[in-house]
């Protein structure tokens, strides 16, 4: 097995500017998201190790899919589950894997707002091009939106690199109020929102109140990519790109090029395997998907399970009655 690559001293301003200038962002303009990022899954070993090689074998292959870039530590990662040393390890090893015009946005949220601006400088040295930093929720009753507000805005003046909201509330239970999203979207280094919830209605507000500021509108699943699209967002990170990567860039052109119909025949089509890998069966079926794609998925670290005989046999079908198995 490959070994990790060495921890990376504690972040240096001169270091850290080098890494802001050095982002393939045109000088003196936002980090342009737009495009399809597929959140990396982390392979492990029998033993629940990393596996590096595996991982830079995946990204091997996702070289010819024209992504955007890659998230790298998000909820399909198993952030939850990795040791520091492993998230920093990890996104070092995913950058100098793949190539500078391909972004690659770190997740870096933890509980603390100390915390969350330790681990985002560790990101930009490890070579990060933006943070991505999704809601503290332990203590979610206290969360207020002026609590959020402080929270993002420290973590946003002491990030070297750009900031990137996300609001994953099936994870977390919590979702970033519109009022906070609203106030944030007009700080210099916060550039945009990454939204899982679902509520396209809530996305399409956030898209029209925010287009002074040029904030930019991931949608954070595959399911309602297409009404994204439609709404204005920008982009799209989708679990289900660790999949089916071509067909989601492919519902972007679509997208782009105005060809609405032939975009809602293969929108139809994604809507079933996506919520497969999503919220019916989670992270053991994205990994399970992937592998009957020529990917390595591999097992997930526990206290993930392994799909039952039943559910993979339903997994299988969501693919194959879309045509896609």
């Amino acid at each position: 097995m490959a070994q990790p690559p060495r921890l990376l001293a504690p972040l240096r301003l001169g270091l850290a500017a080098f890494r802001w200038l050095s982002t393939p962002a045109t000088p003196g303009t936002r980090l342009d998201l737009r495009g399809i990022f597929p959140p990396l899954t982390t392979p492990f070993t029998a033993q629940a190790e990393v596996d590096y090689s595996r991982l830079e074998e995946n990204l091997h292959r996702y070289a010819r899919v024209p992504f955007r870039g890659f998230v790298v530590q998000g909820s399909s990662g198993e952030c939850p589950y990795l040791t520091p040393q492993e998230r920093l390890a990890v996104v070092s090893r995913v950058r100098q894997a793949v190539p500078r015009d391909r972004l690659l946005l770190a997740g870096s949220g933890c509980e603390s707002t100390q915390g969350t601006i330790a681990m985002t400088m560790g990101m930009a040295e490890a070579g990060a091009d933006a943070a991505l930093v999704v809601t503290p929720c332990y203590y979610r009753g206290a969360m207020t939106s002026a609590a959020l507000i402080h929270h993002y805005s420290q973590v946003a003046d002491a990030s070297p690199i750009p900031v990137v909201l996300y609001s994953v509330p099936a994870n977390t239970g919590l979702e970033l109020p519109l009022e906070a999203v609203l106030t944030l979207s007009q700080h210099p280094n916060i550039v945009g929102l990454k939204d899982s919830g679902g509520d396209i209605t809530r996305l399409g507000l956030i898209v029209h109140r925010t287009r002074p500021e040029e904030f930019q509108v991931l949608v954070g699943s595959a399911g309602f990519l297409l009404a994204g699209y439609a709404i204005g967002a920008c982009g799209g990170v989708c679990a289900l790109a660790n999949v089916l990567g071509a067909p989601l860039c492919q519902l972007e052109r679509l997208c782009q090029e105005g060809r609405w119909q032939e975009g809602q025949a293969l929108q139809l089509r994604l809507i079933e395997p996506n919520a497969a890998v999503t919220r019916k069966f989670g992270i053991a079926a994205l990994k399970q998907a992937m592998e009957w794609f020529g990917y390595h998925g591999g097992p997930c670290r526990a206290p993930l399970r392994p799909l039952s005989e039943a559910q993979l046999e339903e997994l299988h079908r969501d693919f194959s009655i879309n045509g896609w198995l």
